[in-house]
């Protein structure tokens, strides 16, 4: 341990300190130096932090922390999304930011999937209906929805909207896509996908909407009411990407008079919702708790990469996930 550089980090283990069981890969890198420990001692550690490592969102990183560390070099994030991040503020201290974008393209991936099919065959109402103690004989007239051969509307096709596109072609989904930039005809005839320039287009055609998009003020509740009206009463809405870019009054309101059929999310706003919030109480529903890259494969990975764009940062080499635009949601 003795000559490893010091990194800061909130806390281990718990609901959302730093997982246990990965310690030991950061230890062969770094001296970990827990906040609990760092506030105690600041006289004696706050000179040797070169490093922060911030797991889901800790420690905060604000103006009086940044001042009392003042050989403080590098930031890195846990996940893609640096919108809780002062961006400015940061790079005014002369420290430099890296996220890990890309690492668990596949887990969400999977995780979207997952939010169609659960949805779409009403797997969390059977389940309820088939452990309710009021239960005799099952309803066989009770029907669920096709993902075969279904209209799939991606908006944002980066990297997880294309592996989303990879996976709903082995169900013949009809694949439509809108994005800032169109991919490459050899990419849109590998997966079936027709671009749709404008995203009205696109959200009256689908079956199923989904959300995969980076927040930024552009993305900030990309849909809401007008959005909300266009898509078929029969759709449901999946978002995988961030609960801001959904207004959320606006779909509960589409969810409760019918405007659309269904919604699927893996993320809110905030997380969790308050107990009560009508997105947990309507039964056309699903709301899961932010697990889309959650594997312990995909979750490792992670952290292999902030400990690799720490490093590079600290000793001035090129790091290519450093985060250099302040085009984010502060």
């Amino acid at each position: 341990m003795e000559g490893l550089p010091f990194a800061l980090m909130s806390y281990s283990g718990g609901v959302d300190g730093f997982p246990k069981q990965f310690e030991g890969i950061v230890k062969q890198h770094f001296r970990i130096v827990y906040c609990e420990e760092f506030f105690k001692n600041k006289e004696e550690f706050a000179a040797q932090i070169q490093a922060v490592l911030m797991w889901w969102r800790k420690p905060q990183l604000d103006r009086e922390l940044l001042q009392i560390l003042p050989n403080l070099k590098a930031v890195a994030s846990q996940g893609a999304g640096v919108e809780h991040l002062d961006l400015q503020l940061i790079s005014s201290f002369g420290v430099k930011v890296a996220n890990t974008p890309h690492v668990g393209d596949d887990a969400t991936a999977d995780m979207a999937m997952a939010l169609m099919l659960v949805s779409a065959k009403h797997i969390v109402e059977g389940i309820e209906m088939i452990t309710s103690p009021e239960t005799r004989p099952f309803h066989m007239n009770w029907f669920v929805d096709d993902v075969t051969e279904a209209t799939l509307g991606i908006i944002g096709m980066g990297r997880v909207g294309y592996s989303i596109a990879l996976r709903a072609k082995g169900f013949r989904m009809k694949i439509l896509y809108h994005n800032r930039k169109r991919r490459t005809e050899e990419e849109e005839e590998a997966v079936g996908a027709t671009y749709c320039e404008k995203i009205d287009e696109l959200l009256s055609q689908s079956d199923f909407v989904m959300l995969v998009v980076t927040l930024t003020p552009e993305t900030h509740k990309l849909i809401g009411t007008r959005e909300l009206q266009l898509m078929k009463p029969t759709a449901t809405l999946i978002n995988i990407s961030r609960g801001k870019v959904v207004d959320q009054d606006a779909l509960v309101h589409a969810l409760q008079t019918g405007n659309i059929k269904a919604a699927a999310l893996d993320v809110t706003h905030p997380e969790p919702l308050p107990r009560g919030h009508p997105l947990l109480t309507l039964k056309n529903v699903i709301v899961t708790p932010h697990i889309g890259n959650a594997t312990e494969k995909t979750r490792k990975k992670v952290i292999e990469k902030m400990i690799a764009n720490s490093i590079a940062l600290i000793r001035g080499l090129p790091c290519p996930d450093e985060v250099t635009t302040t085009d984010y949601l502060h």
